[in-house]
């Protein structure tokens, strides 16, 4: 069984800034690229950021230069810093990762963790 579970999200003023942590636990043998999405109300998720297991990152636009991914492969975790947070980075975000649990290779979600921004 491999689990992703999500930490950090919150309720911040626009300007602000939080950081969201992701672990994985369970079976896991290796982990291959990891990520970050999120839906707002009413739409569909979207891509935030993804890093890959020899660190190379990813962006969305609406978020280069204000958001940051990194990740700590002895702690099986990814983190996403969040700077500049505006009301429209109001979403749950999930993080997301691929792993081969020994028996196979699959990607994997977390529950999510709600951020909001109030303006």
């Amino acid at each position: 069984q491999v689990q992703l579970v999500e930490s950090g999200g919150g309720l911040v003023q626009a300007g602000g800034s939080l950081r969201l942590s992701c672990a994985a636990s369970g079976r896991i043998f290796s982990i291959s690229g990891m990520g970050w999405y999120r839906q707002a109300p009413g739409k569909q998720r979207e891509l935030v950021a993804s890093i890959t297991s020899g660190g190379s990152t990813n962006y969305a636009d609406y978020v280069k230069g204000r958001f940051t991914i990194s990740r700590d492969n002895a702690k099986n975790t990814v983190y996403l810093q969040m700077n500049s947070l505006k009301p429209e980075d109001t979403a749950v975000y999930y993080c997301n990762a691929g792993i081969y649990n020994g028996l196979g290779f699959r990607g994997y979600w977390g529950q999510g963790t709600q951020v909001t921004v109030s303006s």
